[in-house]
């Protein structure tokens, strides 16, 4: 065995065995095959990219990281001198901050061939990034993988819940959460019955294979008690919108829940008698009983006034929508990162988590809702929709509709059917 074989199987002892690596050599790679070489004449080597690096004749370990692993710990191994671990570190906190290096996620080392330290350190935070720090010049900059979208088109038959038979066709939470904030105003999901129908179309971003990511709904139908209901995707006014088959909009200024519930446990009642408390008193909310650590969305865009904790209302974060109406989440387990008043939320964006905080007798969000000051029962509120579709869109909108139609009552209810896979440059996202 020569110096150089023997220097990797040393680096693989230093590794550790909780260091999954795989070594690679271009250069040797080629020459371990005498077919490769021919008599007369020595082939061109064809150029190897990886990372967007020309690593041709270079040497690669593939790593994963290790519990407690460090990009010194990661790096040492390599001979990258310990100055320039530091600076590394200190410089790339703008771009990746080297302290969120989790263990089983991949690491890549890029070395020239023939030398013992380390020219390139790539880190894959998430299946679709990577970091790259070149040892030399110290330049560090974080990329996207290459991907690609594959529309999908589901169709199933409800026999237990929307989310339980969505979930078993393999339908992401992020689509059925969407799904069931666009017909929300229109359907009850709590009330369903069994026959139901639902179809959608949607993407899912996919890198190496893997489903990285959804891009959102581009058509979706749902049928209860045998009344349809469709959402048919539209451009008005310079913005992409769904709507029904009449051509009212199906976009509202608030989402019908803020949460994925089991039930709703407790409802606006002026003379309601408090489970703690043990006495009469009026509860200016709607109680949505939910497993611990659900997401609890804000309902509508508007403006963090309060988020904080209190003896009776525990974790909790009110949210100002405009001069007209707020809304307030209690008994949270904790608030989501980053709120706290002045924070300007999205529709939709998560807010913080469920829990039992304050006074509660178990997980549930306390959701209360005012109107021009006063508390009403958000339950029995009719939102106003977007403006529906004009007369001066009207033939482009019929056109649009009977495509949708034609590509609903396509959709199969066995299963799920592919419709096509494009690369991302190629593709243009109208969804949800």
């Amino acid at each position: 065995m020569n110096n150089k074989w023997i220097g990797i199987a040393a680096l693989a002892l230093t590794l550790g065995a909780g260091a999954v690596f795989q070594i690679v050599n271009k250069n040797e790679a080629a020459q371990a095959d005498p077919l490769t070489i021919a008599t007369d004449s020595i082939p061109v080597e064809k150029e190897v990219f990886l990372y967007g690096i020309n690593v041709t004749g270079l040497d690669i370990v593939e790593g994963t990281v290790s519990k407690n692993q460090t990009l010194a710990s990661i790096l040492s191994p390599f001979n990258v001198p310990y100055q320039i671990i530091d600076e590394i570190a200190k410089k790339s906190k703008s771009v990746f901050d080297v302290r969120g290096i989790a263990a089983n996620k991949k690491f890549t080392v890029i070395s020239p061939s023939g030398s013992d330290q380390a020219q390139f350190f790539i880190y894959e935070p998430n299946p679709a990034e990577y970091v790259v720090f070149n040892l030399d010049s110290m330049d560090i900059y974080k990329a996207e993988k290459p991907a690609i979208y594959r529309t999908k088109e589901i169709g199933g038959v409800i026999e237990n819940s929307l989310y339980q038979d969505m979930d078993s066709k393999d339908v992401s939470i992020s689509v059925i959460n969407k799904f069931a904030d666009l017909f929300g105003w229109s359907v009850d999901f709590q009330s369903l019955q069994k026959g139901d129908v639902f179809k959608v179309v949607y993407q899912e971003k996919l890198v190496d294979d893997v489903v990285v990511g959804v891009s959102g709904i581009q058509l979706a139908f749902f049928q209860h008690n045998g009344k349809p209901y469709h959402a048919i995707p539209f451009e008005q006014n310079g913005e992409m919108n769904f709507f029904d088959q009449e051509g009212n909009s199906m976009k509202k200024a608030f989402l019908r829940d803020p949460l994925e519930y089991t039930r709703i446990s407790s409802r606006y009642n002026l003379k309601r008698f408090h489970p703690v408390q043990k006495r009469y008193k009026a509860h200016l909310g709607t109680d949505y009983a939910a497993r611990t650590g659900t997401e609890i969305r804000s309902v509508g865009e508007g403006t963090v006034v309060d988020a904080r904790y209190s003896s009776a209302n525990g974790n909790y974060v009110k949210i100002k929508h405009n001069g007209t109406y707020t809304t307030q989440y209690l008994h949270m387990s904790k608030i989501g990162k980053g709120i706290k008043p002045g924070t300007r939320v999205t529709q939709g964006q998560v807010i913080g988590y469920v829990g039992s905080t304050g006074l509660a007798t178990g997980p549930h969000l306390c959701f209360r809702f005012w109107k021009n000051g006063k508390q009403e029962d958000w339950l029995a509120e009719e939102i106003p929709p977007s403006e529906p579709i004009s007369k001066a869109n009207l033939t482009a909108f019929n056109a649009k509709k009977a495509e949708s139609l034609r590509l609903l009552a396509a959709i199969p209810m066995n299963g799920e059917k592919r419709l096509l896979a494009v690369v991302t440059d190629s593709l243009s996202h109208t969804g949800l």
